[in-house]
């Protein structure tokens, strides 16, 4: 008999791409997505049920489908539908906490697999220029997803401890992109103008949603890719771009503002539903995250196909032309960057990795 692997979070792009893909592999007999509303995708050959995470009945279904193999994947910034933060809230922290109980009651279960992200490690000034698995951020998160993150994280730490039999595999994703790609930070980069904190040009991250599809593949036990299957790791495409460089090849012309009026700005644009600009999204646009990808590479065995760069060349391609050719916007920060106030560092005014034409920095 093969295994039998639920995956939650189905009805979103991420969990249907996911479903379709783990029925090819040859050690699976049976996939059960789930997921509180109906997907507007196929699912393949894979077993729909309606389950909401949040609610014991979870356990019921993890009973009567001896599952072995949890994927949970209903961990995410943006609701399905029109739920808003408060909904999320939940899926995520309650949802998780119950999907837990529910895992460490199931004798069945064997392995499980938890989609987390780098928010765990926040965005400060005095942030480490990189960060590893084992670093400590240098405050915790107040709110938002990134606190929603840190609660999960901690949730299966405690489900590891309780079910040391059941082999526990958290991937923090970088930011997720791509051509269909659906997170407050590709709402963001979608906008025709771009609002950023005058004087910072922060260093990003990005992975692309075909390796998130693939890594979730090593991690839930695909033979023949991996070296093991268990721990903590980060997971992102090679290098970095600064956001200076990602406006201009998409395009877009930015509009530095103070960091009172960002905030104010991201006020407004929740309020008219344009983007989650949210406080979390403006640490991240301020200071940047930048983490080694080591351990995927060396222990989880999983080298991602897209770089950075490439990911976010995938990504700006589906958007269609800016406001501006990139060649302008190129041209016009260079300007900028050629006045006397140039060159101080990124924690402080100033611009700079103005030209687009150097290498951006890497980070493995």
């Amino acid at each position: 008999m093969g295994k039998v692997v639920l995956v939650t979070g189905a009805a979103r792009q991420l969990g249907g791409r996911f479903v379709r893909r783990i029925q090819r592999d040859p050690g699976v007999d049976r996939v059960i997505a789930v997921d509180a509303v109906a997907p507007g995708h196929g699912l393949g050959d894979a077993e729909f049920v309606t389950a909401d995470i949040r609610q014991p009945a979870i356990a019921r279904v993890l009973a009567e489908h001896s599952v072995d193999t949890v994927v949970h994947l209903d961990v995410s910034a943006k609701a399905v539908g029109t739920g808003g933060r408060t909904t999320v809230k939940e899926t995520n922290v309650i949802g998780t906490m119950q999907l837990l109980g529910a895992c460490q009651k199931a004798p069945s279960v064997r392995r499980l697999v938890v989609k987390s992200s780098t928010n765990v490690y926040g965005s400060a000034p005095r942030d480490p220029a990189v960060f590893t698995e084992t670093t400590p951020p240098k405050s915790l998160p107040s709110g938002g997803f990134a606190k929603d993150v840190v609660e999960v994280e901690g949730y299966v730490r405690g489900f590891a401890r309780r079910r040391p039999d059941v082999a526990v595999c958290v991937l923090r994703f970088a930011n997720i992109l791509g051509p269909r790609a659906d997170s407050p930070l590709a709402d963001y980069l979608s906008l025709p103008v771009l609002p950023t904190v005058f004087g910072y040009d922060p260093r990003l991250q990005f992975v692309h949603e075909d390796d998130v599809v693939d890594v979730l593949g090593v991690a839930s036990g695909e033979p023949g890719r991996g070296t093991l299957n268990s721990g903590t790791f980060n997971i992102a495409g090679d290098g970095v771009l600064l956001l200076s460089q990602c406006s201009r090849r998409l395009g877009r012309p930015t509009m530095p503002l103070l960091l009172p009026a960002v905030t104010w700005v991201g006020q407004a644009l929740r309020t008219f539903a344009m983007t989650d600009f949210s406080p979390e999204q403006i640490r991240l646009l301020t200071h940047g995250r930048v983490v080694s990808t080591v351990q995927m590479r060396e222990t989880l065995g999983f080298h991602p196909r897209f770089s950075t760069a490439e990911t976010f060349a995938e990504f700006a391609r589906s958007q269609g032309p800016g406001l501006l050719p990139p060649e302008a916007v190129g041209r016009a920060v260079d300007r900028l960057a050629a006045r006397p106030f140039a060159g101080a560092g990124g924690d402080g005014p100033g611009i700079t990795g103005a030209g687009d034409t150097e290498p951006a920095p890497s980070a493995r």
